[in-house]
């Protein structure tokens, strides 16, 4: 038996070649481009078959019958059995035009090659796509009655399936298959499409909270999924049943599902938080779509809805799709398999593969390089207060990287033993002198260094100043906030907007700024550095805002308690859990190649959100830390003296990981 396949090299119709080909004597033929004429070779090994089984024609589905020539076409003629129609844009983000190309004008095209060459029967692989939005249930013998197609994905393809029922001059079959997922079997999949778009957000969660906490879950219309291996087992097995023209099958799964129990079988399958509480997405229905375009239209909001969409990673339209409100009857499909043994499995016990497939061969970030290397090699990259502490410790990370790496401090002798250390392993540091607390000498600074360098691709403004005092003991000793302030914002922001204008110039750059956990939780004895770190995180989150339009990012790391120079001399943190800089080195790497707007510890939130729903709660537990913990000796200008400690001040340091006291 003779076929001709269009669509042979897609998920589907790769498939079905195979199927095909494990019939007796059968042979295959199938359209290929020209230029795609390299690929034959793989795609016979593929097979398995001789050159004999697999013969490629080649032409183009854009153009009259297919391009093919026309001793091709008189060598075809009388000798095609079934005619496979598979090829199709099955994209939601594709442009209209390409799916009018090749849907549309495609299909024309291939019915016009079916009938000059005289094919038996024509088999027409649409789509439940075809009934649009329907209201109720679509049987299988309806086609007029779609609505709502205004989707150039839908109305594509109703017009292609209509080309068929009105064109087509030979026997003709239709085949509507639901969303087409993986093989129920290994998990094979070729592309991100349909539920796929729902796995990056579900592995986030994943991520962010523990498999045992209850999520909120969308709930929304019914929709029907259908693994690869099921469409084209049922394909071949109904194809070669005689029948008159014109009859329709729905290859999809009999039950369904609502989109919320598919996220939900998704989250279990994904080790993810299952999903207790569903909210109706039906529930914005009642806006009219007069009032939803009108909003669309507007730019600020366009903008919003296209940024969240982006960061879920969801095609903008795919919201359309989650009060899916039709459902497909399958009375003819099913009587065609009975005693055949072919089913659509249940969703729930595939699963997991689909997952395990897509996490281990589909996920967008196994094909980004997420290494330092990738982000910063050949850029070149400021560390400020890189001589000594977390500064040095990133300075080696990126110079390791192969970036420009470029330190500052007051030191000279620092600066000199760092850029000897880096050169015994094999890189170097270009060192400068500079006091950023000096506004003229920080002019002097980043003017050199756009001098020398052109400016900077990446600037960690690490350098910073920190007092352990209780207000109390600062009456008389004002200049503590004015040095903190001089350094930790007015340094910032003056080596910052030094660097902006050549950042925006180029339309990127990325700004990492050293902050505090003291910020979440409110450190006490330590109002100083606190504020300065605030006013330096406040002005961080309105520059982010003025510039995320032109290719400028900023991180904020509210940075745990580091173990540098900057703490030694409060003797009590000797006994406190903390950072090792390499750590926190690692959290500035993360910084540079994720580009989060805030990187913070789970305590450091945990005390960020007490202080915003139970703020006198916060202020009672940290105000017994600040009266178990007195100043050090340092603090009270004492030499020699050693911190006498309480028991629940030694049980509450091993607690509070990372935070300062």
């Amino acid at each position: 038996m003779h076929y001709f396949v269009t669509g042979a090299t897609g998920f589907i119709g790769k498939r079905l070649v195979a199927k095909l080909l494990e019939r007796k004597g059968s042979v295959v033929h199938f359209l290929i481009r020209r230029e795609s004429e390299g690929k034959v070779a793989a795609l016979r090994e593929h097979w398995g078959v001789s050159a004999s089984r697999v013969l490629p024609v080649f032409g183009d589905l854009t153009e009259k019958k297919l391009g093919v020539s026309a001793d091709e076409v008189k060598a075809l003629k009388g000798q095609i059995d079934h005619f496979f129609h598979l090829a199709a844009v099955y994209d939601l983000e594709a442009d209209a035009e390409s799916q009018i190309a090749v849907n549309v004008d495609g299909t024309r095209h291939t019915v016009e090659f079916a009938k000059a060459i005289g094919a038996g029967h024509f088999h027409h692989v649409s789509s439940i796509a075809a009934a649009g939005l329907y209201e109720g249930v679509f049987r299988e013998d309806m086609f007029e009655e779609a609505e709502n197609i205004d989707h150039p994905y839908f109305m594509t393809k109703h017009e292609s399936e209509k080309i068929v029922r009105t064109e087509c001059k030979l026997p003709w079959s239709v085949y509507r298959p639901a969303a087409v997922v993986g093989d129920s079997q290994t998990g094979e999949m070729d592309k991100i499409d349909g539920p796929y778009y729902f796995f990056k957000l579900i592995q986030r969660l994943r991520q962010i909270l523990p498999p045992w906490m209850p999520s909120v879950g969308l709930e929304g219309g019914r929709i029907n999924i259908v693994p690869v291996d099921f469409v084209v087992d049922a394909l071949d097995h109904i194809a070669h049943q005689k029948r008159a023209s014109g009859a329709c099958f729905h290859l999809v799964d009999p039950m369904g599902y609502r989109v919320g129990d598919v996220l939900d079988i998704l989250s279990k399958a994904a080790h993810a938080p299952k999903m207790n509480l569903f909210v109706n997405a039906a529930l914005m229905g009642f806006i009219p779509k007069s009032v939803k375009k009108g909003l669309m239209a507007l730019a600020p909001v366009r903008r919003v809805y296209k940024a969240i969409m982006q960061d879920l990673g969801l095609p903008e339209d795919m919201m359309t799709f989650v009060n899916y409100p039709t459902r497909f009857d399958c009375r003819d499909t099913l009587a065609a398999l009975k005693g055949s043994g072919i089913a659509c499995p249940n969703f729930k016990d595939y699963a997991w593969r689909l997952w395990d497939y897509w996490e281990r061969h589909l996920d967008p970030d196994l094909h980004i390089d997420r290494s330092l290397k990738g982000t910063v090699a050949g850029k070149v990259v400021l560390v400020t207060g890189g001589s000594s502490g977390i500064g040095l410790a990133a300075a080696h990370k990126f110079a390791e990287a192969g970036a420009v790496t470029i330190i500052c401090g007051r030191d000279q002798d620092k600066l000199d033993e760092a850029c000897k250390e880096a050169q015994d392993k094999g890189y170097q540091f270009i060192a400068y002198p500079a006091d950023i607390a000096d506004m003229a000498d920080a002019d002097r600074f980043v003017q050199l260094l756009i001098q020398n360098h052109g400016g900077v691709d990446f600037l960690i403004n690490n350098a910073g100043r920190s007092i352990r005092r209780a207000i109390e003991g600062s009456y008389d000793r004002f200049h503590d906030f004015e040095r903190t302030m001089q350094l930790n914002y007015f340094g910032c922001l003056r080596v910052t907007m030094g660097f902006l204008p050549g950042m925006v110039a180029k339309r990127k750059g990325h700004v990492v700024n050293i902050s505090s956990i003291g910020v979440l939780t409110n450190a006490p004895r330590f109002s100083a550095y606190v504020a300065s770190k605030s006013a330096l995180d406040a002005w961080t989150r309105c520059a982010s805002s003025e510039f995320a339009d032109q290719g400028i990012t900023f991180t904020t790391i509210n940075m745990p308690l580091v173990r540098t120079p900057m703490i030694a001399p409060t003797q009590i943190y000797k006994n406190v859990p903390t950072l090792a800089p390499e750590e926190a080195a690692d959290m500035i790497a993360q910084a540079c190649i994720f580009k989060p707007v805030r990187i913070a510890t789970r305590l450091g939130v945990t005390g960020q959100v007490m202080h915003a729903l139970v703020p006198r709660v916060a202020q009672i537990v940290m105000n017994t830390s600040f009266r178990m913990f007195p100043d050090s000796a340092a603090a009270k200008g004492e030499k020699g003296a050693k911190p006498q400690l309480s028991a629940e001040a030694v049980a509450m340091q091993q607690m509070m990981r990372g935070i300062h006291f």
